[in-house]
């Protein structure tokens, strides 16, 4: 006869499995983890499965029931989207963690790792881990398909410049993108004499306006047209439109003030040169280093215009050139400028070096330069102004020549230039050499005041190699600091920016 060994005591502070028998802590329900579980299933009534909707064109998931948000892979944004779809089956048990598992990113699928506690037989409590798989459809979303429908818009902010350069809209499309601005438009279109900015809402055009109006000196006018009425709902549909002109002055323009604007500004010459356009027009006496900023109130009030078209720049060469260190200020004069050095030059047209004729003036660029270097200026001794203030000043106080800038070769400075610049995506029309020279001398201008470089995104080129300081010709160039790297991210299908998920 066989004797079968007695069952195992159990240890000392334990009891036995009321259904398998095996030795176990005490508990409420007085069973084991395994036939806990078989009786009981925490998890019922939880879904498993789900969806969530991802537009491919602006990367946005939808939050019901109406609300489109950007969230990149693993965020907590978007762990949050996906915990709201299940909110209501959570509600009877306790939720202790949630966490993604890593799928591949083009998979189009997302699973939860959750871990729940409820309380079951005897006040027993029960803690289970399970996953939720998610399902990411596409669907688009409804600002793009707005987008899709190019025709389709209910504002437009046109911007106008009645000037021949646009080295003022170059500034601002650096702006805007610095801004991120730009976002929110249905489309961008460029026009001979401005932009066109297209918008599905009036708000955001009032943005654009606000923006601008902030940015550079300007004014704006709108107006709206009736497109349909809902006589039953009480319901209009307008497009809007903003008419936003900034002010006809540039950066190295020289212009002639009216007699009262320039005493209002301490006693200034009324020939001056503008040496920046910001939230307002930078001015400075060529004879004075005298300064003053008009904002747009002013201008409107007291309007002048440019004398020359940057085309009529003519190459002057320094023959001689001495510093003035101290000028006399005049009654009421203003402030003067401290990063310019007033000198007396004598100079002479590069087209007129087999002649012995040769203008004196007064600068604002003693600071650069040399008895031999080229300057770019203005010759008014021998050319017709066609001002209205001009023409009523006295000929004494008018100068023969207004030096610009100082002339550097360009073509090498368009080869060792180790930076670039982003562009807005637009509807162009036929670009000509004349936009490239125009770009060209926006370019050297951000080389050359570092108050405008401030304002805009530089971005490194990797593909120009830096060249070493023996070919220097004295150029203006911008350090390596002042520069951001250019990042590629690589946007996959469900929005995230391509980086592997942790687990």
């Amino acid at each position: 006869m066989e004797y079968l060994p007695a069952p195992a005591a159990p240890a000392q502070g334990h009891i036995l499995c009321c259904q398998c028998g095996v030795p176990i802590p005490p508990n409420p329900a007085n069973m084991c983890v395994g036939c806990l579980r078989a009786q009981v299933d925490i998890t019922e009534g939880i879904p498993k499965q789900g969806t969530v909707h991802f537009c491919k064109q602006c990367e946005r998931y939808l939050q019901p029931p109406g609300t489109w948000i950007h969230c990149a892979l693993e965020s907590r944004e978007l762990l949050a989207l996906c915990l709201k779809k299940i909110k209501a089956s959570l509600s009877k048990v306790r939720l202790i963690d949630a966490g993604f598992i890593w799928t591949e990113p083009h998979s189009k699928r997302l699973k939860l790792k959750l871990t729940v506690q409820k309380e079951v037989i005897n006040g027993a409590v029960l803690q289970q881990v399970f996953v939720v798989e998610y399902t990411v459809q596409s669907q688009m979303c409804e600002d793009c398909h707005r987008i899709e429908a190019k025709d389709f818009w209910k504002a437009v902010v046109q911007v106008r410049q009645k000037t021949v350069h646009k080295k003022t809209f170059y500034y601002l499309e650096q702006l805007i993108l610095k801004h991120r601005l730009h976002q929110n438009t249905l489309r961008i279109k460029e026009i001979h004499d401005g932009l066109d900015f297209y918008y599905s809402s009036k708000q955001h055009a009032q943005k654009m306006v606000d923006f601008l109006q902030s940015t550079v000196p300007s004014r704006s006018k709108s107006s709206q047209r009736l497109i349909s009425h809902d006589i039953h709902s009480n319901v209009y549909n307008y497009k809007s439109t903003f008419s936003v002109e900034i002010v006809p002055i540039c950066k190295d323009n020289v212009v002639c003030l009216s007699p009262k604007l320039a005493q209002s500004l301490g006693n200034m010459s009324q020939i001056c040169v503008c040496i920046r356009v910001t939230s307002t027009i930078h001015l400075i006496d060529p004879r004075t280093l005298q300064i003053a900023e008009i904002d747009g109130n002013t201008y409107w009030r007291h309007p002048f215009h440019s004398l020359f078209h940057p085309k009529q720049l003519e190459e002057f060469i320094i023959m001689d050139i001495n510093r003035v260190h101290e000028k006399k200020k005049g009654a009421g004069a203003g402030a003067r400028s401290n990063k310019h050095t007033l000198a007396e030059a004598w100079v002479r047209k590069t087209s007129e070096l087999d002649t012995d004729h040769q203008y004196f003036c007064c600068t604002h660029l003693g600071h650069i330069l040399n008895p031999g270097d080229l300057v770019l200026g203005f010759d008014l001794a021998n050319c017709n102004l066609n001002d209205e203030f001009a023409n009523k000043m006295n000929p004494q106080h008018i100068p023969d020549v207004v030096l610009i800038k100082k002339s550097y070769d360009r073509s090498r400075r368009q080869r060792r230039r180790n930076w670039k610049l982003k562009e807005l995506e637009r509807d162009r029309e036929a670009t000509d050499t004349d936009d490239e020279r125009q770009y060209q001398d926006f370019l050297e201008d951000l080389e050359e005041d570092e108050a405008i470089r401030k304002n805009v995104n530089i971005y490194r080129n990797a593909d120009i190699p830096v060249e070493s300081d023996t070919d220097d010709d004295g150029a203006p160039r911008i350090s390596l600091a002042e520069m951001l790297e250019d990042l590629h991210i690589s946007q996959d299908a469900t929005g995230g920016e391509g980086a592997e998920m942790l687990t």
